[in-house]
C-alpha cells in the first residue's frame, strides 16, 4: 500500500521535470530549414527563442532564414539583438554585411565585413568576407563612374525611405541622420526627408538648430502639417508653452486623408500627452496597415497606459512583438517595462 502511495507521489514529478529545454526546438528548426520548410523551420525556432530568448545561436538562425526569404531588416534586427547581448556572435557582422549588401546599402556593407575581419581573422566566413569586400569595392566604384549603373533614381530613393523608415521606427536616431542627410543631398525634392531630418536633429539635443530648420520651412510652406506636428512637438519638449499651445490648437482641427500622416498626428498628440484625442485618432486607424510601424504599437500604448487602461496598452504592446522583435528593448529605453 505504502508503495504505490510513493509511486503515486512519485511519477507526476518525474512527469512534470521533462520539459522539453530550447535545443530540442531548434533541432527541429534546422531539420525544416535544411528541407526548405522556411514556415515550420520559423516555429521551431521561435519556440525555441521562447525557452532562451538571448540564445545567440537561435537568434542568428532566425536572422538566416529572414534573410533566406529576402527579409533583410527583419534578419538584421535579430542580429542587433545579437550584438546588444552578453556574448555577442562575431559572425554577426558577416551576416549584417550580407543584408546590407542586399539592401544595397554597400557603405554599412563594407563597414561590417571589415569590422568581421578585424574580429576574427581566422573565423569560418573569411574567405566569403574577402570575396563580398571585392565585389563591394567593385560596385562602388562603378556607382562612381555611373550611377545609374546599379538602380535607378526611383530604386535608390525607395532603398533610402526604407532604410530611414527602419531607423526612425527603432529610434536609432544617428544612424537615420546620416541616412536622411543622404537623401536631402541627392533628393532635395523629397520633402518628408527634411521635416525626418529635423526631428532626428531634435532627438539628438540640436533643438535649436531643428526648430530654426522647421520655422524657415513653415515659412516657405505655410500648409505644411509636417512643420505644424514637429515645432508642435519641439515646443512642448522645450516648455515654449505660448508656442506649443497655438500649434496645438492648429494641429486639432487638421483631419489628414493619407494613413502616414494620420499615424504620424496621432503620434504626435501622445507624444505631447494628449493622451484621449491621440487615442482617438489611433482608433480610426486600420489595424491591420499598421503592423509595419513600431511607433504605432508604442505610442498608442504609452497613451492608453497614461489614461489607466493598462490591460488595453498591454495586449497592443503583446502583439508589437509578434510582428517587431525588438520592441522590448524599445520599451526598456524609454523606462515602460
Amino acid at each position: 500500500m505504502h508503495t504505490t502511495h510513493h509511486r503515486q507521489n512519485e511519477m507526476p514529478n518525474n512527469i512534470a521535470t521533462f520539459r522539453h529545454d530550447g535545443d530540442f526546438y531548434f533541432t527541429y528548426g534546422v531539420k525544416a530549414f535544411k528541407r526548405k520548410d522556411f514556415e515550420k523551420a520559423e516555429k521551431w525556432f521561435n519556440k525555441a527563442l521562447e525557452v532562451e530568448p538571448d540564445n545567440t545561436l537561435y537568434l542568428c538562425q532566425l536572422s538566416v532564414l529572414y534573410t533566406e526569404l529576402h527579409q533583410y531588416h527583419r534578419s538584421n534586427d535579430f542580429l542587433q539583438q545579437v550584438l546588444k547581448s552578453d556574448q555577442p556572435y562575431v559572425d554577426t557582422y558577416y551576416l549584417l554585411a550580407n543584408n546590407y549588401a542586399h539592401l544595397g546599402l554597400f557603405y554599412e556593407a563594407k563597414k561590417n565585413a571589415e569590422k568581421y575581419l578585424e574580429e576574427d581573422p581566422e573565423g569560418d566566413f573569411v574567405t566569403e568576407t574577402n570575396e563580398l569586400l571585392k565585389l563591394l569595392e567593385q560596385v562602388m566604384v562603378e556607382q562612381a563612374e555611373d550611377d545609374d549603373l546599379e538602380f535607378d533614381e526611383e530604386d535608390e530613393l525607395m532603398l533610402y525611405q526604407e532604410t530611414a523608415f527602419y531607423h526612425l521606427e527603432h529610434e536609432e536616431w544617428a544612424e537615420a541622420l546620416q541616412t536622411l542627410e543622404e537623401m536631402t543631398v541627392y533628393y532635395p525634392e523629397y520633402l518628408p526627408a527634411k521635416h525626418e531630418y529635423a526631428y532626428a536633429l531634435f532627438q539628438l539635443g540640436h533643438a535649436e538648430e531643428a526648430v530654426a530648420l522647421e520655422e524657415a520651412w513653415l515659412k516657405q510652406d505655410d500648409l505644411s502639417l509636417n512643420s505644424r506636428m514637429n515645432l508642435t512637438y519641439f515646443s512642448y519638449h522645450m516648455g515654449n508653452t505660448e508656442a506649443f499651445e497655438a500649434y496645438l490648437n492648429q494641429l486639432l482641427n487638421i483631419y489628414p486623408t493619407y494613413n502616414e500622416k494620420k499615424l504620424k498626428l496621432a503620434v504626435t498628440l501622445a507624444q505631447v500627452d494628449v493622451y484621449d484625442e491621440a487615442i482617438e485618432r489611433f482608433k480610426k486607424l486600420n489595424k491591420e496597415q499598421m503592423t509595419n510601424y513600431v511607433s504605432y504599437y508604442l505610442w498608442y500604448g504609452y497613451a492608453l497606459n497614461c489614461i489607466n487602461k493598462t490591460k488595453q496598452a498591454s495586449y497592443i504592446w503583446e502583439e508589437a512583438k509578434e510582428h517587431h522583435p525588438s520592441f522590448d528593448e524599445l520599451l526598456k529605453a524609454h523606462g515602460w517595462v
